[in-house]
């Protein structure tokens, strides 16, 4: 029985091996509104398995060129998004974006080498101070699938607000919460708003750099834009505002539950041990990020309790 298992054991290494030994995402364009595109990622953790790749990225197909909203989380996939655009379309990608500095988000930005990369300035102050060590921990969690992966920093945008490039009048959102600075892009055109982080869906919130209180401003102003497609940093696409009302539950529940442990003096160990609501045990990876949200987060609210107290 144990040569058996063994057996079986070496044959599902083998073939995780040779499944990742192509490095091949597999990258296909879903249509979500005319001429607009997402590469949907998976609501899972960095892994070797995956490559990083986790998150959703987008294009726009425009009459002067092509959009394309975030890049990937390595230059392999920076490069087979790419590919994988010019197979829908021979038009040129003019403008990319950023939307934030987090990596899934923006190291497939060597894959764009050629074209005016933008983000909000924070953003590229973040990458600036951060991308390096960003980079450092995306080859440790996702192995050979980064080879050749550098931090190639955007340029900041020249403004906000409106925006053309052909027949599509996009709207850049300046935004903060999820990290001091990010973007949102709304085609006016199509009604398809690309949220970022600021929104994720059936997969927990990350937290590394948040601030939930300007988080929910960013939420709200979401909430009121026109938009009749709904793309997520993480999850699925949506037509209504089923996203933004999960991210704001979900964080609107966490604030509270770590302020109330910290009024309470609860130690941190104390804290990740705290039960799940039922409505969060279906998000996938929401018990990991809740530990995280607690190393992230917790240390300043036991200060200010504790400041409190005195």
């Amino acid at each position: 029985m144990k040569r058996i298992r063994g057996a079986v054991l070496a044959v599902a290494a083998m073939a995780s091996g040779a499944m990742a030994a192509d490095f091949d995402y597999g990258l296909k364009p879903v249509e979500v509104a005319p001429g607009t595109y997402v590469f949907e990622g998976r609501t899972e953790d960095f892994s070797v398995r995956n490559g990083g790749n986790i998150v959703n990225t987008g294009f726009i197909v425009t009459s002067a060129g092509v959009v394309v909203i975030d890049t990937g989380p390595s230059r392999r996939y920076g490069q087979q998004m790419r590919a994988a655009i010019g197979r829908v379309t021979q038009q040129p990608v003019v403008r990319v974006f950023n939307t934030h500095h987090h990596p899934d988000h923006f190291l497939g930005n060597q894959g764009y080498a050629d074209v005016g990369i933008e983000a909000l300035p924070e953003t590229v102050q973040a990458i600036g101070r951060e991308g390096k060590a960003l980079t450092e921990n995306m080859y440790r969690l996702n192995g050979d699938w980064m080879r050749d992966t550098e931090a190639l920093a955007p340029r900041a945008l020249d403004g906000v607000g409106a925006a053309r490039v052909g027949d599509h009048r996009l709207t850049l959102v300046p935004r903060s919460g999820h990290t001091a600075g990010d973007l949102a892009v709304f085609d006016e055109t199509t009604g398809v708003l690309f949220a970022g982080d600021l929104v994720f869906y059936n997969r927990a919130a990350t937290t590394p750099h948040a601030d939930l209180a300007e988080w929910q401003k960013s939420l709200d102003a979401l909430e009121r834009m026109p938009f009749k497609v709904l793309v997520p940093g993480h999850g699925p696409v949506v037509r209504d505002a089923r996203a933004i009302a999960q991210t704001r539950d979900y964080l609107a529940w966490l604030a509270a539950t770590l302020r109330k442990a910290a009024e309470r003096g609860l130690d941190m160990n104390e804290v990740m041990a705290l039960p799940l609501p039922e409505r969060f045990k279906g998000i996938a990876l929401a018990d990991v990020e809740y530990r995280r949200s607690v190393t992230h987060l917790y240390p300043a609210l036991e200060q200010a309790a504790l400041g409190g107290a005195r």
